[in-house]
């Protein structure tokens, strides 16, 4: 029996007859359509197929042999969702006119992963998603889901976490029978937002897993009617949500290539060389992991409802220091650069890349940071040099970062730049009730 006929029998054993094929556009949003199960070798082989310019940031044309974009399905990604009764999720790349389309993100992250395959080495990516539980008010106003959730610092309250269990209960229910290997939940530092924890995985399963939490919390919350909201920044007084990557290289022996006990901050050489490569290539990474206009709400130096915001707003790094955009921990490298609303693909290969150039030039990394950088800041003393302030120097920094361009792909970098531009010029012609609120009748 082929492993197309074996994976079909199995499913259809637990009452499956479709597959959802998920791919992802250039904004990191998940797209797709349900296909019958039967076909699966076809959905392996050649793809479903989809009509190229209407899915954000393929740069395909309107006709001819490369108008069609053929999402390809992993086989090993396919598993029922408890969600969807009938039907297996699936994820796909890219493809058109036969070949990997070079502005799929998974593909740039597929290629960005050869890189290090070819020198026997794996990229292991631990993701910490925070996320918000909002609803919209009839007069279109958003707001937080819990009414009750109102803590000035609410930071692990239990009575929210008791208030919501329903949710959180059948997304832990959910995830497990997905196969996540959940580590803990809790309530982050502002109200409506919380953090789920699960295992780390190699950088394409990793990214894989966020889509695919992603998938399941929109759905989970919609049924307890809330929004899942993966906004850097909804509440203007409250910190943001981060998706931090801790990041760590293994050899083909299993070694851990960053970590050496004797070494400053527990690391190698080479793990001091690729956060180098990460503080170097900074201001473009900001681009990608933080790409939305809201992303520079987060990044900012602002001070918190809470009274804490961890925004690393400062391009150093330091043992376990949180205020930091590098935090060094257990041997390996925590890049708290990236937010819940970034394209994760292009997020995880532009960090590789960036970190692998750090490795291959021999870069030294800047004296390490012992103090916290906000109290520093208090103090008036001199500061690390700061991550752009808003999304219009971000995309001028990727512009002119030619080398991570490049390993990027100048495919995927101008259909990301084109796009965010036009972000960009739509939000300057926007007028504010910040605004309204100071100019109306001031003058």
């Amino acid at each position: 029996m082929s492993p197309y006929q074996e994976n079909i029998t199995r499913l259809q054993a637990q009452g499956v007859h479709s597959v959802l094929v998920q791919f992802c556009d250039i904004h990191g949003v998940a797209k797709g359509k349900l296909v019958p199960l039967v076909n699966l070798q076809e959905w392996v082989e050649q793809g479903a197929g989809f009509a190229g310019p209407s899915i954000w940031g393929t740069g395909l044309p309107r006709f001819g042999a490369r108008s069609e974009y053929y999402a390809r399905l992993d086989l090993s990604s396919l598993r029922p969702l408890p969600f969807m009764p009938g039907v297996a999720h699936a994820v796909a790349s890219g493809f058109a006119g036969g070949l990997p389309l070079d502005t799929c993100s998974r593909q740039v992250l597929q290629a960005a992963i050869a890189r290090i395959k070819a020198r026997g080495w794996t990229l292991w990516v631990g993701i910490e998603p925070e996320f918000f539980l909002l609803r919209q008010a009839t007069d279109g106003a958003w707001q937080v889901a819990d009414a009750a959730d109102l803590l000035d610092k609410p930071s692990y309250d239990l009575k929210a976490i008791h208030r919501n269990q329903s949710f959180l209960e059948e997304m832990r229910a959910t995830l497990t029978a997905l196969g996540f290997e959940l580590q803990q939940i809790d309530h982050e530092d502002a109200s409506g937002q919380y953090e789920i924890n699960y295992k780390f995985d190699d950088a394409l399963a990793a990214a894989d897993r966020y889509m695919l939490f992603k998938l399941t919390a929109h759905a989970v919350a919609q049924r307890h009617g809330m929004v899942f909201s993966a906004m850097a920044k909804p509440l203007a007084h409250a910190p943001g949500s981060g998706l931090h990557f801790h990041l760590s290289i293994t050899d083909a022996q299993g070694k851990a290539l960053f970590a050496e006990d004797a070494g400053a901050l527990g690391l190698s050489d080479m793990g001091h060389q690729f956060a180098a490569g990460l503080l170097a290539h900074a201001d473009a990474l900001s681009a990608v992991c933080a790409p939305t206009v809201n992303s520079y709400r987060r990044l900012a130096v602002s001070q918190s409802a809470s009274g804490t915001t961890w925004s690393p707003v400062w391009k150093a790094y330091g043992d376990n220091n949180r205020t930091c955009l590098v935090r060094a921990v257990a041997g390996r490298l925590e890049w708290r650069l990236p937010d819940a609303s970034c394209n994760v693909y292009a997020a995880l290969a532009a960090t590789l890349l960036a970190g692998l150039d750090g490795i291959d030039q021999g870069m030294a990394a800047p004296d390490y940071c012992e103090e916290d950088l906000y109290a520093r800041m208090a103090s008036g003393q001199p500061m690390p040099e700061r991550l752009p302030r808003d999304l219009y120097a971000a995309l001028a920094a990727l512009d002119q970062d030619t080398r991570l361009r490049a390993q990027l792909g100048e495919a995927f970098c101008a259909q990301f730049a084109l796009l965010k531009a036009q972000e960009w010029d739509a939000y300057q012609q926007q007028v504010s009730p910040w605004e309204l609120a100071r100019y109306a009748s001031a003058f």
